[in-house]
């Protein structure tokens, strides 16, 4: 299983970034692939994740009503939309991957998902 996440970069206080993860493999129900990110000198945080081929995502409290994942069944894709960025949003996102179901309560856990992409950095200026 292979990865790809693209779409950092940077952008102004307040704007917006769409960050898009490219899976390789064969997609079956309940794949659950997440994001996540590590701030500057700061550990990695879980900040989204959805199940295949579309269930109810999760989302950490800090991006609630801001980020919206989805997922694109037929390319393969997970993306994550981040409106309204803060510049506590810096960091480089990661996106990740189980081949099962992962459950609700180990879902933002990062040693849930064996698979992870390179990282792609966003940086928000304030």
């Amino acid at each position: 299983v292979q990865l790809q996440a693209s779409g950092g970069g940077l952008v102004q206080a307040g704007g917006s970034l769409k960050l898009t993860c490219a899976t390789s493999g064969r997609t079956s129900n309940g794949v659950t692939t997440g994001w996540f990110r590590q701030a500057p000198g700061k550990g990695r945080e879980f900040v989204a994740s959805i199940r295949w081929p579309g269930d109810t995502p999760f989302y950490a409290d800090s991006v609630k009503g801001r980020f919206t994942v989805s997922s694109d069944n037929a390319k393969n894709t997970v993306t994550l939309q981040m409106n309204s960025l803060e510049p506590e949003d810096t960091g480089v996102y990661y996106c990740a991957s189980a081949r099962q179901r992962v459950i609700n309560t180990q879902i933002r856990r990062g040693e849930s998902y064996p698979y992870w992409g390179q990282g792609t950095l966003v940086t928000v200026s304030s």
